[in-house]
């Protein structure tokens, strides 16, 4: 066997394997992680335009943020798994899984995609005039999804 094919083997394997985990959240898991790898890189390509040093703490820094993005996904699965155990212990059941922790990725993808556009317009290419406003239209209809009372900021 190829080397080749034994590298398409182990990747189709680990995808198969994290998608079953996953289940619906493969894919804004997967959507997230490709945002936050093109954020980084068009805002390192967009620091010269902005007049900024790039430094390796102000990139580890960044990266820090994009991991922190991973585990508020986590938060939202786990929150998720949480009200799925109270429901069944009052025997009904939840037809979903990851509801809390798809619109967490959700919105976080659009908060990418926002970063993106900004950073593509900072290197100085045009952008269409729609676009901006479609990602902040998504954004918005998520989080109008989950209404709270209590609009305080966490302290």
């Amino acid at each position: 066997m190829k080397k080749m094919d034994k590298i398409k083997i182990l990747v189709t394997s680990v995808l198969a394997f994290v998608s079953s985990m996953l289940g619906v959240l493969f894919v804004p898991v997967c959507l997230l992680v490709l945002c936050n790898v093109i954020d980084y890189v068009t805002g390192l390509w967009a620091s010269p335009s902005r007049d900024e040093k790039i430094s390796s703490y102000k990139s580890m820094k960044g990266i820090v943020k994009k991991v922190c993005m991973w585990l508020l996904v986590v938060v939202g699965a786990i929150l998720d798994q949480l009200i799925i155990y109270a429901v069944a212990t009052a025997g009904y059941r939840i037809p979903f899984d990851f509801a809390v922790a798809c619109i967490v990725a959700i919105w976080l993808i659009c908060n990418e995609l926002i970063s993106i556009l900004e950073n593509i317009g900072d290197i100085g290419t045009p952008l269409p005039p729609f676009l901006l406003k479609l990602v902040k239209y998504v954004q918005d209809q998520t989080e109008s999804k989950i209404e709270t009372t209590d609009n305080q900021e966490h302290p």
